[in-house]
């Protein structure tokens, strides 16, 4: 690479039941800075489906939190760019991490799976980077949200999602190739759509490591195709 590359990353929130997977988002910004990239997380400025207490797993009623805000405390004080003003042309590529916020705010694969619908805002981001043919690394459930943005435009793509059988099933209704993977160390490649993705903590009990070593050969990969 002759230019340091400039990387979206699209963040769903803050914690994995409602939000962006921390672990994910923070693994994917260290892997990128490893890289020498520059980046810059965007989060649409709404408000998100619902509130989850971690320590119990529960909604809690009567709370509401922005995406905006809540991805903030990830990417650090005023670092958060509001997705109506984010341009595809001013970046090099998209990375995706998952959690529960990309399948519950970006999307409502969470609740209805194949039959899902995708924020307009968020369907045209993702997509403009593949009419663009820029590379695009998606992370855990996210790559659930390029099958539907892709199903949009009638195109289909290898991923995976590790080797749940309903998402699988649910990629297979959408018109996508879904690719079963052993672990959170791997990654499949769509080199005609300059796609890559991992499925990281679709496997619960995935090790932290392992988590990394995916999400860095994904990055990794990405950056590879960074024209």
């Amino acid at each position: 690479m002759s230019k340091t590359p400039k990387i979206a990353v699209l963040l769903s929130g803050c914690g994995y039941l409602d939000g962006a997977e921390i672990r994910e988002a923070v693994l994917t910004l260290l892997a990128l800075d490893q890289h020498g990239a520059d980046f810059q997380c965007i989060a649409p400025n709404v408000t998100q489906f619902h509130v989850v207490n971690h320590v119990t797993g529960e909604p809690v009623a009567g709370t509401q939190r922005n995406i905006l805000e809540e991805s903030s405390r990830i990417s650090r004080l005023g670092k958060c760019l509001d997705l109506a003003h984010a341009q595809v042309q001013d970046y090099d590529g998209l990375v995706m991490p998952g959690g529960f916020g990309v399948a519950k705010n970006h999307c409502t694969f969470a609740f209805k799976g194949a039959q899902a619908e995708v924020r307009a805002d968020v369907a045209a981001f993702v997509s403009g980077f593949f009419e663009a043919k820029k590379p695009v690394g998606a992370i855990c459930i996210a790559p659930a949200l390029v099958a539907l943005a892709m199903h949009q435009t009638q195109q289909s793509v290898a991923l995976t999602l590790g080797n749940d059988t309903a998402c699988a099933q649910a990629m297979e209704e959408l018109g996508q190739q879904h690719q079963n993977t052993p672990d959170s160390r791997e990654i499949v490649i769509d080199e005609a759509h300059k796609l890559i993705t991992t499925p990281a903590y679709m496997f619960d009990d995935a090790r932290l490591s392992d988590v990394f070593v995916g999400i860095e050969r994904c990055v990794t990969e990405v950056l590879k195709r960074v024209s």
